[in-house]
């Protein structure tokens, strides 16, 4: 087994206040070196720089993504980034935006800094983030597993034992083991080394950007210890001796299972690809009636705020919240200028924050506005 990739973390782009009118200016007028931030060539390459960012070989070419909301696009040049992908507050309330191509930015309160390749971080895209009780970052990446303690990144990939470099989802155990689904499989790592998780193959679903008989979108442990693991053939429990299996044959509103959330009263909440968002009280599924799309219903994350609503985002129609008597749709008639969703988060005051396409979004209890570099946080 080789060792970890350690790298002492060099200190990111900083953008403070007091230079943002220069840089504007100046982006503007030299119209953009960094294709980052090229407004010019927006338009031409959106379908490229939104497909998954992936070092698989079972990339699936024939993907395309249909953009919602073109027209209201935040301006390019001074976005976080056009893709935001993961939202997390650390320990020190620090916030952290994963991209689906620029790393992975940290916003301190006051500056915002990035850490990519040249920084020492393991990866472009990164598709989960956790903290372990000692405090370290964990960030899952397309190019493997990246843990920062605060001074240094430390890079973890197959050479390592990690099942397969190409992470799609993440969490950590009540005893403090880390499960990292990719896109062959689940390993578990315990800090030391890692073990593989095997789970049953299924069938790849090719209308996806991404797709294999092993990929795991989503791992969560609820109240009782129980794994739960979100896959293409629907949903996998695992007990800690036995592993059974809920899907369409069982009432599940659909086998393609993008995130799986327990609320406060104990319900099992699916976000699915195809046919919206269910939950199950342990005996019958329920689906929420929310708008469809013939080509799918598309839900890629859960989330449960301090008050215990169900925030979700549906592919072109904005984000739904759920109160349990009723559910409310917001979109771009409420500022949420994307289309396209992935991630809500809400930090230690109670701040919504929202990533996806057009970057990074906030919602103040009322209406929703765009996030960029020059804020406003």
């Amino acid at each position: 087994m080789s060792h970890p990739r350690i790298t002492i973390a060099k200190r990111g782009i900083q953008i403070s206040s007091s230079i943002y009118l220069i840089l504007f200016i100046f982006i503007i007028s030299c119209n953009s070196q960094n294709k980052k931030y090229n407004t010019s060539e927006n338009t031409s390459n959106l379908k490229e720089s939104i497909s998954d960012t992936s070092d698989s070989k079972t990339t699936n070419t024939n993907y395309t993504y249909q953009f919602p909301y073109v027209d209201s696009i935040p301006n390019p040049a001074i976005q976080i980034s056009q893709f935001v992908r993961r939202i997390f507050q650390d320990d020190n309330e620090n916030l952290w935006f994963g991209t689906n191509g620029d790393g992975v930015a940290r916003y301190n309160g006051e500056q915002l800094e990035y850490f990519s390749i040249n920084q020492g971080f393991g990866g472009l895209a990164v598709r989960g983030i956790v903290q372990d009780k000692d405090g370290n970052l964990w960030f899952g990446t397309n190019s493997g597993l990246t843990k920062y303690n605060g001074e240094s990144f430390t890079n973890y990939t197959d050479k390592n034992g990690l099942v397969n470099n190409d992470i799609w989802s993440m969490t950590i155990d009540n005893a403090g083991i880390i499960w990292i689904g990719t896109l062959q499989g689940i390993s578990l790592f315990d800090g030391e080394k890692f073990t593989p998780f095997i789970l049953p193959e299924f069938k790849p679903d090719n209308n996806r950007g991404v797709t294999s008989s092993k990929i795991v979108h989503s791992i969560m442990q609820d109240r009782k210890g129980n794994m739960w693991f979100g896959t293409n053939a629907g949903a996998f429990i695992y007990d800690g001796k036995s592993l059974t299996n809920l899907s369409e044959k069982d009432g599940l509103c659909n086998n393609a299972v993008n995130d799986i959330l327990e609320d406060k009263t104990g319900n099992i909440w699916f976000a699915t690809h195809y046919k919206g968002v269910c939950y199950w009280d342990g005996k019958t599924f329920t689906t929420l009636a929310t708008k469809e799309r013939e080509s799918g219903t598309e839900v890629w994350s859960l989330y449960e705020d301090t008050t215990g609503q169900i925030w979700f985002p549906i592919e072109n129609f904005g984000v739904y919240r759920y109160n349990s008597t009723s559910l409310t749709n917001f979109d771009e008639k409420d500022g949420l200028a994307s289309g396209a969703i992935q991630d809500i988060y809400e930090d230690s005051q109670g701040n919504l924050w929202l990533g996806g396409y057009m970057g990074l979004f906030r919602y103040n209890g009322d209406s929703f506005y765009s996030v960029s570099k020059n804020g406003p946080w």
